[in-house]
């Protein structure tokens, strides 16, 4: 196995043979070149100095004047108002984060906001950091309120690879039912077309979450019930790892997000023909950004697009240069 360190707190493993020829995946993937990023080369800080310190992972728009982040330990809720160019945490001190019944500290390492709630994708307890226990966990808004527990937990242990404790769920998208049935989205499980009668009680959408150990992307009904749960889809992403997943409604692309481990490429998938998302494009970071350790990526909704332009944020896990927060732009379209 080649262990590959990076800046932040985390370190990838990655397995020495692919495909039978002998080279390390991380040799075998830098070999395309990827295309450069469609939106703008210069990327300013999002945040004033010091605001967050490290540990700043997942993210993502709930509007286009709100954004949910969440920091990986402790386990901390930020919702995001604009502060000028920059954006801030209110209340500032952001919602300590538990399981259900108000045990533990979760790992949270990524947040979608969907009608059914507030979901982030953990990969442990960090009361036991050394136990793996990839999992989502859902929330109600915090409001005020000091500290939120979970009102429902899918611990996902048994359904994913075995994974060190610090390589496990990274990222979490939504895709609504309508969106995926539109396109023909293939169902592994049913292997047929995806009916979303299959599953009484899961919502209104999948989830997606990504393993950072091998860079798969996994899909999954979950009953809002709490705990139960169907694996639907296993999706390479075209990455080594991934950090971060972002649905992009305008477009129908499903966003993977990489860190300094593969230079911040991102892919793109979508729905291929045959109902499965395949990716696609794969591009480099913006030339304008460092190599930094950005674990959270999220782009504002069609609703924000200025100037043909919309927002994205990149949330540095490493704080570098005292900044956790980072923004660019992606062309809109239609």
């Amino acid at each position: 196995m080649l262990t590959v360190h990076r800046r932040g707190r985390k370190c990838v493993t990655v397995a020495l043979a692919v495909a039978g020829l002998g080279l390390s995946a991380a040799t075998a993937h830098a070999a395309p070149d990827a295309d450069a990023w469609p939106g703008g080369s210069d990327v300013a800080n999002a945040d004033s100095s010091g605001v967050f310190g490290e540990n700043l992972s997942g993210l993502a728009f709930s509007s286009p004047t709100a954004v949910w982040a969440v920091k990986n330990g402790p386990g901390t809720l930020y919702h995001l108002v604009p502060d000028g160019s920059n954006w801030r945490p209110d209340p500032a001190e952001g919602t300590a984060l538990h399981y259900p019944g108000g045990k533990g500290d979760p790992d949270a390492e990524g947040v979608v906001e969907t009608p059914e709630g507030i979901f982030t994708a953990t990969e442990r307890d960090n009361d036991h950091g050394d136990v793996s226990k990839p999992g989502v966990l859902r929330y109600a808004e915090p409001g005020t309120a000091e500290a939120l527990d979970a009102t429902a937990e899918w611990e996902l242990t048994d359904d994913l690879p075995k994974v060190d404790s610090n390589e496990g769920l990274e990222g979490i998208a939504w895709i609504p039912d309508t969106d995926l049935t539109a396109h023909g989205f293939h169902d592994e499980h049913t292997k047929a077309a995806y009916d979303p009668a299959s599953y009484p009680g899961h919502g209104s959408g999948l989830y997606f979450v990504g393993l950072e150990a091998d860079g798969t992307v996994y899909a999954y009904a979950l009953d809002q019930s709490g705990g139960g749960y169907t694996r639907v889809a296993t999706i390479p992403s075209g990455l080594p790892a991934v950090m971060d997943l972002e649905y992009e409604p305008r477009t129908g692309h499903l966003w993977a997000a990489c860190d300094d481990t593969c230079k911040g490429h991102t892919t793109t998938l979508d729905i291929d023909a045959d109902g499965t998302f395949t990716a696609g494009a794969e591009y480099d970071r913006p030339s304008g950004m460092p190599d930094y350790n950005n674990e959270g990526f999220a782009i504002a909704p069609q609703s924000a697009c200025a100037n043909g332009n919309a927002a994205v944020l990149w949330s540095d896990d490493a704080n570098d240069d005292d900044h956790a927060l980072r923004s660019g732009t992606l062309p809109c379209q239609g």
